[in-house]
């Protein structure tokens, strides 16, 4: 009896990512990777790399569509864009973002748009902004079935009423409320945190206290995963970069002297070139000639 030829690791398929599989990670002591994606193939190509959670993030409302910041971003462009990464990545954990105002009228609208984003966007769970406010919601969209993420530090929806892009808990007394905000939030039924723009020992402390993951986005080392926004890791955003992101690409400056390279091939006929150009037999070039005379 032959034996088998052995299984190539490349050839085999990885399992999918669920909350569970985040939970075991941070219980065996091993880092989450997550980062953001808004279409099909920015989402299969991180899903290949291995990442283990794509966020599809509100941040798209600035990167993508151009607005000053993610106010304006709706249920529906969040789930065009959810459906274009859902179709490109099997493998990673889809985690939908909930925009403004889709989740703070009401714990019943807050749990219908949780809802859409994986009946409608291919989620596998949402994510939405805010402490203790939103554990009435939390509790609902996962009393609904539904794996619901907290946000907490800094929120990007509330930068009216922070007064901007500031860092947040740098006093005891905000510290401490958002240690508390996270064990509300984990007692609420949140499967993971992620914590934004708090100081890295305030990070820690909380991940420590509280069994969910926290996803750190410039909240320091000791989070149990970190998050980027793509287009900030890849130098894609040009409008600025915040002190948090490590540029491992600069493709806005490439893909302008890719264009302008483009733009000067064209108008000096340097494009398309041969190469480029279907070609008629001479035969047929003759008949249709004559046809035509």
């Amino acid at each position: 009896m032959s034996t088998p030829a052995p299984v190539s690791l490349s050839a085999t398929t990885h399992k999918k990512v669920t909350t569970l599989t985040l939970r075991q990670k941070k219980e065996r002591g091993e880092i989450i990777t997550m980062l953001t994606a808004y279409d099909y193939p920015t989402s299969m190509a991180m899903d290949k790399a291995g990442v283990d959670a794509i966020l599809v993030g509100d941040s798209l409302a600035m990167v993508v569509l151009g607005y000053e910041n993610t106010l304006p971003v709706t249920m529906e462009e969040m789930l065009h864009h959810s459906r274009a990464v859902a179709r490109g990545a099997k493998t990673a954990l889809l985690v939908g973002d909930m925009p403004f105002m889709s989740y703070q009228v009401s714990v019943e609208e807050a749990t219908r748009n949780a809802g859409r984003f994986l009946q409608q966007g291919g989620m596998d769970a949402v994510k939405l902004e805010g402490g203790r406010e939103r554990a009435d919601a939390v509790r609902a969209i996962t009393s609904a079935g539904i794996p619901a993420m907290g946000h907490i530090g800094l929120t990007p929806q509330s930068i009216n009423q922070l007064g901007g892009f500031r860092a947040q808990g740098k006093t005891a007394i905000a510290a401490k409320r958002l240690v508390e905000d996270a064990l509300i939030l984990e007692e609420a039924g949140a499967f993971s945190i992620v914590l934004e723009s708090v100081p890295a020992r305030l990070a820690e402390l909380i991940s420590k206290k509280i069994s969910i993951p926290t996803i750190g986005i410039g909240a320091g080392v000791g989070c149990d995963g970190q998050v980027l926004v793509t287009h900030d890791v890849l130098g894609l955003f040009d409008r600025f970069t915040p002190k948090f992101v490590k540029k491992y690409a600069n493709f806005h400056n490439e893909m302008q002297k890719a264009f302008a390279d483009y733009i000067e091939d064209v108008e000096t006929k340097r494009f398309p070139a041969q190469e480029h150009t279907v070609e008629m037999d001479d035969k047929v070039w003759e008949n249709l000639l004559k046809q035509i005379e």
